[in-house]
């Protein structure tokens, strides 16, 4: 009985420890679901005061900052856009300018509003980026909210509320909601959206989308209108008064009223931006004006035909209603007349997308854009912002790809998506060679250029430009794929290497002599944007893997700090005597020291981390990107 009792006892222990694991277990993962139910949907981000930006002596060359949001704060009126934010003590003084990339971080402006989030004390001017997240500032200090997921970044739409909490409009993840300690989705129907606009409050508020219609959310409910009840799914902007929204399309304003689709305002104006009184509605256009539409419950009227101005965004202060435009701002007047009150600089440079960059002999730098021609500018003597340029744009001179300097027919080769544009050296265009001349293609994305022939790449493959005549060779003679992106010589010029969307062609004599792939070499990603020659070897930027270094055996090595998941840019790489320079599509620029044979990024002082165009000159670096151009001492990086 005694051995029983023991056995029993054991058995119970083992029992209530078991039991007692088992209930431990249990609580853990309850505990476990509870936190991630809790997390579920919420971002990790990072926020506070907005460190200082350590400039190494990057100095932009000015361009256009192309208004896109106004408001006045605190008795100032401050302007945003891709070059930074304008702050103006009056209209008569010129503005103290926040800079993108040197005061502020390395990305435009594009949305703009004041409101209080919670745990602040008085209202704080708000400013959205397109790939930094969101500013606070109040006036003398900035705060950022930084997620750490790029596309919580890439900010389109705010909506400050009443509570203290902020409602943020992504490109890709929808609709999110910040309170000052989480950043979440707001809801899962609103997730994965490109969210254009917002208007409203705390419980009745409108989200507009790029393609998805609009939505309405009211007392916890969420309604959908697409296509069948909008004039078009892609929503620009939206206005509220009176119970009623009016939802901006590219092809008509609709009006809804108690939640419900109601009527067609103007159909076919591309309504851009909106503002209304519950009266009147004001709509401006890209490039159809300013128009004005009187609401009336039974009918519309045309109080006036549209007033020939681009506007942005409008907004409203004691003085009357403004329009914010790339050109200045404009006051309404009583009249219904709108009025220029403040006109934007005139700097030397078109537009701020760059394409390609690339010194002529005469020392003057051609800038070619992604959709606005090319400027050829004088930069010596650090004048280049005080001096005009010459602008180049028509029908071929539109989206530049490369620039080229050919010192044996004294001509500027200028690739462009509709024929190769050969200029003289003062800028005057001399010819436009076409696919009917004798090119593979119209649209050339690079020239390499030797003494004996030009190489002009295409989408379709090679042509070679000789004193008789044209030669072209794609896939069929061997070429690894017709998709020709980079071009580059050899160093010792006894060959040359095309970079193709399938991997690399190595050529001598216009022959293909081998073909390099992720298949039968070290390649880590096949599409090639980009080489140049280093040495014996080349350097090899790629569309996924970041730069390679290729030998003459035909063996690719990678490089810390420079090899890994990255994109580079189509020709965004440069090679001067102490440096190899890489441009890449969101991580800034990545400098290769040839001493000592290590690579360092370099983001701070850039206006933006997709780098699309390098050039040197006099030991300068001319760096451009999707948002300007800024150049540096090549003595002064800091690596």
């Amino acid at each position: 009985m005694r051995k029983f009792a023991i056995v029993a006892a054991v058995i119970l222990a083992v029992l209530l420890g078991v039991g007692a694991f088992v209930a431990i277990r249990v609580q853990h993962l309850l505990k476990s679901t509870r936190n991630q139910i809790v997390s579920e949907g919420q971002l990790a981000f990072d926020f506070g005061p907005l460190p200082p930006i350590q400039n190494p002596g990057f100095e932009p060359l000015a361009a256009p900052n192309r208004y896109q949001s106004g408001t006045v704060f605190q008795g100032k009126l401050y302007l945003a856009g891709p070059a930074g934010l304008a702050e103006y003590s009056s209209l008569q003084t010129p503005p103290r300018l926040l800079q993108t990339g040197l005061d502020l971080p390395p990305a435009p402006s594009v949305r703009m509003t004041t409101g209080m989030l919670r745990g602040d004390s008085n209202p704080q001017l708000i400013l959205a980026t397109n790939g930094e997240g969101i500013l606070w500032f109040n006036g003398q200090t900035f705060r950022q909210l930084r997620p750490r997921n790029p596309a919580a970044r890439d900010i389109t739409a705010l909506l400050p509320l009443t509570s203290g909490d902020l409602l943020i409009g992504t490109r890709q993840l929808g609709l999110l909601l910040f309170n000052g300690k989480i950043l979440k989705a707001f809801h899962p129907s609103l997730a994965g959206l490109n969210v254009t606009a917002l208007a409203g409050d705390e419980g009745d508020f409108w989200v507009g989308t790029r393609n998805r219609g609009v939505f309405h959310w009211h007392a916890g409910q969420l309604d959908s209108f697409t296509a069948t009840d909008l004039p078009d799914p892609q929503v620009e902007a939206i206005a509220l008064a009176s119970g009623k929204a009016y939802i901006g399309t590219p092809v008509g304003v609709q009006e809804f009223d108690e939640g419900k689709p109601a009527r067609t305002l103007v159909p076919g104006f591309f309504a851009h931006a909106l503002s209304t009184d519950g009266k009147t509605l004001i709509i401006a256009s890209i490039d159809q004006g300013i128009r004005e539409v009187e609401l009336s419950p039974k009918r519309t009227s045309h109080s006036q035909e549209a007033q020939s101005l681009e506007a942005e965004d409008f907004f409203d202060n004691n003085d009357g209603l403004f329009a914010v435009g790339p050109t200045g701002i404009f006051r309404r007047m009583t009249s219904g007349e709108w009025t220029q009150v403040l006109e934007a600089p005139q700097p030397p440079l078109t537009d701020r997308n760059i394409a390609a960059l690339g010194f002529a002999p005469d020392g003057r730098l051609w800038i070619g854009y992604f959709d606005h021609g090319l400027d050829i500018l004088s930069v010596d003597n650090h004048t280049a912002n005080d001096q005009p340029s010459q602008h180049v744009e028509d029908d071929h001179i539109f989206c530049i790809n490369r620039i080229v300097a050919d010192s044996t027919r004294n001509t500027m080769d200028v690739a462009t998506a509709n024929g190769l544009a050969l200029f003289d050296t003062t800028g005057r265009e001399r010819q436009v060679l076409l696919r009917r001349d004798g090119l593979i293609a119209d649209q050339i994305t690079d020239v390499s250029i030797n003494r004996e022939d030009t190489i002009v790449a295409t989408p379709a493959g090679l042509t070679f430009i000789d004193a008789t005549g044209m030669q072209s060779i794609y896939a069929f003679h061997g070429l690894v794929n017709n998709h020709v992106y980079a071009l580059s010589q050899t160093s010792r010029g006894n060959g040359m290497l095309a970079g193709t969307l399938g991997g690399i062609s190595l050529l001598e004599a216009k022959n293909v002599r081998r073909n390099l792939t992720t298949a039968n070499s070290g390649l880590k990603y096949n599409w090639t944007t980009a080489i140049v020659p280093v040495d014996d070897d080349w350097f090899v930027g790629t569309y996924g893997a970041g730069v390679m270094r290729l030998d003459v055996a035909g063996r690719f090595t990678a490089m810390d700090g420079a090899s890994g998941a990255m994109e580079i840019n189509p020709n965004a790489m440069l090679v001067t005597e102490r440096h190899v320079f890489a441009g890449s599509l969101g991580n800034g620029l990545l400098v290769y020291d040839r001493g000592t044979d290590r690579w360092s990024p370099l983001t701070a002082g850039l206006p933006s981390l997709n780098v699309t165009a390098i050039a040197e000159q006099h030991g300068e670096i001319y760096i451009g990107t999707d948002n300007g151009v800024v150049r540096i001492a090549e003595a002064r990086l800091p690596l």
